[in-house]
């Protein structure tokens, strides 16, 4: 069998996969961040086992993937493959006065947020740390530089010291902060690029960023 005909027959099991009402709604609700199997099975009122059954679906034509929480262990979290779905992609739209990124140290991943984000959209933008640490990290200021930006004057912030602001779009950045908060709008689940201290975790961790905000920044208008 060549490549051509492997390709297309790998978009025409997406296609199917994704011909069905639950299995599309799965995507929807992944195409901005990352949910627990629990939260999905709680906004989409399914049984556990039924949610079990269209997971392994989507997962067998790499739709979605799962990775461990770095929080609480016994948790994960579904992930949308969005470079397997082509044409098939998801549709989302959102307002918002402010977008305000959250995890817990605001040292590195809220703050590349932050900064990426008020390249990308003319919607507001902050970020804060339920523990913030006294700076932020040195690898998240040399791959900011790296990109143009400068990350040098900026410290990290208490989230209970930001002002809250109507319509704000809350994203959590970090499984501990999602998980300790409760509740935000969205999740992305990102491994810390501080536990490893590579500068190519932070690269990985600024990548992973980049894409994510690609897709959101454009389906998020001024509230």
């Amino acid at each position: 069998m060549n490549s051509e005909q492997t390709t297309l027959e790998a978009r025409a099991a997406r296609h199917a996969a994704l011909a069905d009402p639950t299995r599309l709604r799965i995507v929807d609700l992944l195409a901005l961040g990352d949910l627990s199997p629990q939260e999905l099975q709680s906004r989409l009122g399914v049984a556990s086992n039924l949610l079990a059954h269209h997971l392994k679906i989507l997962e067998s034509v790499a739709l979605i993937t799962r990775s461990r929480s770095e929080g609480d262990r016994r948790r994960s979290y579904v992930h949308l493959n969005a470079h397997g779905l082509g044409d098939v992609g998801p549709h989302a739209h959102l307002a918002a006065s402010r977008v305000l990124f959250v995890c817990t140290a605001n040292s590195a991943r809220s703050q590349l947020a932050e900064h990426m984000w008020r390249e990308s959209s003319s919607v507001p933008a902050v970020s804060a740390g339920t523990v913030p640490a006294h700076s932020v990290a040195p690898g998240a200021v040399r791959v900011a530089a790296k990109h143009g930006f400068d990350l040098s004057p900026a410290r990290p912030r208490l989230l209970s010291e930001i002002d809250q602001v109507e319509g704000e779009l809350r994203i959590t950045v970090c499984d501990n902060a999602h998980e300790n908060l409760g509740a935000s709008d969205l999740h992305w689940s990102i491994p810390d690029p501080v536990a490893v201290g590579s500068l190519a975790a932070f690269e990985t961790a600024y990548a992973d960023l980049r894409r994510r905000i690609d897709t959101l920044a454009p389906q998020v208008s001024a509230a």
